[in-house]
C-alpha cells in the first residue's frame, strides 16, 4: 500500500517538473531527470520486494 502511494506521488511530481512555463524552460530537463531516477529506484525496490 505504501509503495503504491509513493509511486503515485512520484509520478505526479515527475509530471509537475516538466518545463512548460517560460521561466522554467532554462532549467532544461534536469528536474524531470532527477525525479525519473528516484521513480526508477522506487520501482526497482518494489520489484525486489524491499518496500
Amino acid at each position: 500500500m505504501l509503495g503504491t502511494i509513493l509511486i503515485v506521488l512520484l509520478v505526479l511530481a515527475l509530471f509537475g517538473a516538466l518545463p512548460r512555463w517560460s521561466h522554467s524552460r532554462d532549467w532544461g530537463y534536469a528536474p524531470t531527470g532527477g525525479l525519473g531516477l528516484v521513480l526508477l529506484i522506487v520501482v526497482i525496490l518494489l520489484v525486489l520486494g524491499r518496500i
